[in-house]
């Protein structure tokens, strides 16, 4: 059997740059594994062809309204002849008066996993750029075999993710209507995890935290127990209603389920939620932002210790900026309107910009206090990573109560090693009495620049970031 009979009968190969094999398709044993394409074709009328590698052939289906993103809408698929494997790398113009005139491009391309396959039904995990995850088309005819369905399967969440980040920077001022504003939180990211009722808060490091907030644990019944993941930020607010980090430190290294509730009642945080990931086992990733926040405002019933904080046009940058110092918070971030949500990447299509110099910083080593500061930590010998090295950046010196003072204290000690762990130079009036440590403390300062040596001058203790990889720790403004 020729399966390539009918593709061969509909083109002329000297008149379409299509691929038109002479022989017939070599019948390869089907797998249960192959490739997948997704083309988009601007024929008479515009539809993708959606495409399987099986028996040496890539399997047709013509779906008018694109793959389906949303496992509660099922999309037309019209079965069509099979093509010939190099059809798969096809992208160009089809002639005018030839069977599918107009343009091809590659919408997607990648692998596939086999789950089923008959003659009336096909299920299919899919491995590509755009498309991931379950497919199922099936026969909705009993006679020709034409007419089939398309459906996405509902995903399960996550088990983890890493947060999108934002670059240091300021959007162009030639195209600032392409952006949106949100506020800068001074608080802790979490995404939340939410699925049959249950709610389950990671850092951005990837550590469960739900126990350290149990105020924010009904998160999942807020919303009508849908299966949704959240990007935002843990928030603590001082009495004049400002975001106060300061307030948030002690509520941020707790582990114990009895005193994370009491502090609860007596330093009560809030969850601002800026972005939605997942919804009922859609992925939303590829979306854009504006799309995404478009989602997140129909989901997100806004309260007191649940809020989803507006964003503003990018020409508003400037007051929205002005807005944040009276409020004082960090600054804002601007965001592309077209942006996708990149896990665990920081991209320029997210732009942080601050009010006041602030960046984490790893702790090295101490230099012993001396006065009311005697047995405790005098100043925090600090550094970046750079090509993955260690690098001095300064001394922190100010910005510490003694709670705080007894605290790092506590927590420095058990790291102490011998050798100095920075990959540079160290002034050796801080390296000759230093007490050197394990780098694995992060911390955020707070300083007015950076000097050409590559120093921080006047940096203040703000806070401890455990939410943080040290080797994660860059050099950001």
């Amino acid at each position: 059997m020729d399966r390539l009979a009918d593709y061969r009968q509909k083109r002329d190969p000297a008149r379409t740059p299509e691929p038109v094999p002479e022989s017939d398709a070599d019948g390869a044993e089907a797998g249960n594994a192959g490739i997948f394409v997704v083309q988009e074709h601007h024929a008479r009328r515009l539809h993708w062809d959606f495409r399987l590698e099986r028996d040496g052939v890539l399997v047709s289906w013509a779906l008018p309204k694109g793959v389906p993103s949303d496992p509660a809408v099922n999309h037309l698929a019209v079965h069509v002849e099979d093509h010939p494997l190099e059809y798969a790398n096809f992208h160009g113009d089809i002639p005018r008066g030839e069977y599918g005139a107009g343009s091809v491009t590659i919408w997607d391309h990648g692998t596939y996993d086999v789950d089923k396959w008959t003659d009336r039904e096909v299920k299919v995990t899919l491995h590509g750029q755009r498309l991931h995850g379950g497919y199922v088309l099936f026969a909705t005819d009993r006679d020709s075999g034409k007419n089939w369905m398309i459906h996405r399967e509902k995903l399960p969440l996550p088990s983890s993710l890493k947060p999108m980040a934002a670059s240091p920077g300021r959007p162009p001022e030639y195209d600032l209507d392409d952006w949106a504003i949100e506020m800068k939180w001074d608080g802790v990211r979490a995404l939340a995890f939410c699925e049959n009722g249950q709610t389950q808060l990671r850092s951005r490091t990837g550590k469960d935290i739900t126990v350290t907030y149990p105020e924010l644990g009904g998160l999942a019944h807020e919303i009508g127990h849908r299966q949704v993941l959240l990007d935002g930020e843990i928030v603590a607010f001082g009495p004049s209603g400002q975001a106060d980090f300061e307030a948030l430190q002690p509520r941020m290294h707790v582990s114990s389920a009895v005193q994370a509730k009491r502090l609860a009642a007596t330093a009560p945080v809030t969850f601002l939620v800026f972005d939605v990931l997942q919804l009922d086992g859609r992925p939303l990733v590829a979306l854009p932002y504006s799309e995404r926040r478009e989602i997140l405002e129909g989901i997100i019933p806004n309260g007191s210790w649940l809020l989803s904080p507006p964003y503003f046009p990018g020409s508003d940058l400037e007051a929205v900026l002005e807005a944040s110092r009276q409020q004082g918070l960090e600054g804002v971030v601007a965001k592309r309107l077209d942006s996708r949500y990149e896990p665990g990447a920081r991209t320029t299509s997210w732009l942080k910009v601050k009010n006041q110099l602030s960046q984490e910083v790893v702790v090295a080593g101490w230099k012993p206090g001396k006065g009311n500061r005697e047995g405790l930590i005098g100043s925090l010998l600090i550094g970046v990573y750079s090509d993955g090295a260690l690098i001095y950046c300064g001394h922190v010196g100010t910005g510490f109560t003694d709670k705080t003072l007894r605290m790092l204290t506590a927590k420095l000690r058990p790291l102490r090693r011998k050798d100095n762990p920075f990959d540079g130079p160290v002034p050796p009036e801080y390296a000759k009495p230093a007490v050197w440590v394990e780098p694995r403390l992060v911390i955020e300062v707070s300083f007015e620049r950076w000097t050409r040596a590559g120093r921080m001058r006047a940096p203040a203790y703000r806070g401890l970031r455990d939410d943080k990889n040290p080797e994660d720790v860059i050099r950001e403004t």
